[in-house]
């Protein structure tokens, strides 16, 4: 039988071991690939010393124990059992929006279903998520956002779970749209269960998305992690309801950490269901969405300041646009005027 180093020579197969071994946001892992490469940081997980660094002793007694040639074997069954690809950075449908994440980034992605709605722009992908326990009005208000959505080509990314994510999901199913469900778990284990049918159609009809191997579990960890992966995939995320302590409000604070605006949806001032939403536009972290017309507004803001980013790096910011000669009562617009 193959050893781990054996198994770890090819750089896909080694990113799976890490991933098996590690936690999403591991950043000494990533940190170590990004420095000697993945089958090298499998090399030293297991080595008789501990990798140099002061927390080279702690980050190799916790992988160590965790790889196993046996697991990871039965983890690449398990892959190709359920139809599932494994994508790593490099491949054609790599999302790069991703890679803002640094050493926190995945070290790979589990996928099932069409792999193609991660090629678009960042400014065509929108997170929307939201209170668990959801009122009518709030699935009401996303049902008609995610039409509005899906009419403008844009793809809907949610996390699967009960409330407004099964409303975003089911509309943009039935909208005929491209839906993108991120879990916590291995994708052989839908959560919740009773979204098992429906995250099914997600796999048919759209992409089933998790950074975990198959057999993973959820944990109160892995939420928290999968919401910094709803941000970095996503233009812009848009709140429907939550309440005060939701754990939506930590994928909107990772979305605001990464330069993605966003954008909130509360109920009534009483209600305990959108005190988190209250909260957000109480702090000035997120914008107040009325209607698809706000969050298309927020979304075109990612793309203008990507192309903007684009120019400056080529040496255009300072190019004039308008070359026209101003006309009556317009001003020159250019450097030093």
């Amino acid at each position: 039988m193959d050893t781990i180093n054996e198994l770890a020579a090819e750089e896909r197969t080694a990113r799976i071991i890490l991933a098996l071994a590690s936690e999403p946001g591991d950043s000494v892992t990533g940190r170590m690939i990004r420095t000697v490469g993945a089958s090298e940081t499998v090399a030293r997980a297991i080595a008789d010393e501990a990798p140099s660094g002061p927390d080279g002793d702690t980050w190799q007694r916790h992988l160590a124990p965790r790889i196993d040639p046996y697991q990871v074997r039965r983890v690449l069954a398990e892959t190709e059992r359920h139809g599932m690809r494994v994508l790593i950075p490099g491949d054609a449908h790599w999302p790069a929006g991703i890679d803002v994440l640094g050493d926190r980034a995945p070290v790979a992605l589990w996928t099932k279903g069409d792999t193609e709605v991660l090629t678009g722009p960042l400014w065509d992908r929108l997170a929307i998520t939201g209170a668990r326990a959801s009122t009518g009005y709030g699935e009401h208000v996303t049902t008609e956002l995610v039409q509005s959505a899906v009419a403008d080509s844009r793809t809907v990314l949610s996390g699967g779970a009960y409330g407004i994510d099964g409303a975003a999901h089911r509309a943009t199913l039935t909208s005929r749209g491209s839906t993108i469900a991120v879990l916590a778990g291995g994708l052989d284990r839908p959560y919740p269960s009773g979204h098992t049918d429906l995250l099914a159609r997600v796999g048919k009809d759209g992409l089933l998305l998790s950074e975990l191997p198959p057999g993973a579990a959820p944990t109160k960890w892995r939420f928290l992690q999968r919401g910094r992966l709803l941000a970095a995939l996503s233009g812009t995320v848009v709140v429907v309801e939550a309440g005060y302590r939701s754990g939506t409000l930590h994928t909107a604070a990772r979305a605001i950490e990464l330069g993605r605006p966003v954008g909130a949806i509360p109920g009534p001032l009483t209600s305990a269901t959108s005190a988190g939403c209250h909260r957000l536009l109480r702090d000035g972290l997120g914008s107040i969405i009325t209607g698809y017309d706000d969050v298309r507004e927020l979304l075109h803001e990612v793309r203008d300041g990507a192309h903007r980013a684009v120019r400056e790096r080529a040496g255009l910011e300072d190019a004039p646009l308008d070359q026209k000669t101003p006309g009556p009562g317009r001003r020159p617009h250019g450097p030093g005027l």
